[in-house]
């Protein structure tokens, strides 16, 4: 974690020295996220995020963000005897690290990053012929996990827009090696 800072506080360091440019910018959007889990078809459910992020930099630049967002996945037996499905409302703050290109008011961006994420609610569907198979062990989730993202983006003027992976570092339930992905499009105005 100290190297996370430590690398962290290096690049804003940079950013600044750097005459760095600064923006602040909300943002808004829709995802695509499954659980993959052990012996199990996944399928993906939509959700959303919203929030806000700082924009730190030139050419490289470092991209704090916060934001709302809901998630989750869809499961089903291979069988197709039994399904279930479990939503979770998400604070994420993920700190990216990019690079644009392109004329002043046309950047085209690439940006990866690692993300903290702290789970505000949970609301799962499981009926009694899923939990007694699983024997009530399913559903363990985390509150807390650590995980990343990876994407691309433009900028038009104020108007940024995002299309980004995003994946856990670990399982968020060590039973049945439940992990997340997500596909996520964001549209956002920078305020300055």
């Amino acid at each position: 974690m100290k190297k996370y800072l430590l690398s962290a506080a290096l690049l804003i360091t940079l950013c600044i020295s750097a005459k760095a440019q600064f923006s602040l910018g909300i943002k808004g959007g829709v995802n695509y996220s499954s659980i993959d889990a052990d012996n199990l078809k996944s399928s993906s459910v939509a959700g959303y995020q919203l929030g806000a992020f700082v924009r730190l930099g030139g050419a490289v630049y470092l991209q704090p963000e916060a934001y709302v967002s809901s998630e989750g996945g869809h499961f089903e037996a291979n069988d197709n005897s039994f399904s279930g499905s479990v939503k979770f409302t998400n604070l994420n703050i993920p700190v990216l690290v990019g690079a644009r290109f392109g004329p002043k008011n046309v950047n085209f961006r690439i940006m990866a990053g690692p993300m903290y994420t702290s789970v505000l609610s949970t609301n799962d569907n499981f009926p009694q012929n899923f939990t007694n198979t699983f024997n009530n062990n399913f559903d363990h989730y985390k509150s807390n996990n650590f995980g990343y993202q990876a994407g691309f983006g433009v900028d038009l003027g104020p108007i940024t827009a995002d299309l980004r992976y995003q994946g856990k570092f670990s399982n968020i339930d060590d039973n049945y090696n439940q992990q997340p992905h997500l596909w996520a499009l964001s549209v956002g105005f920078k305020l300055f």
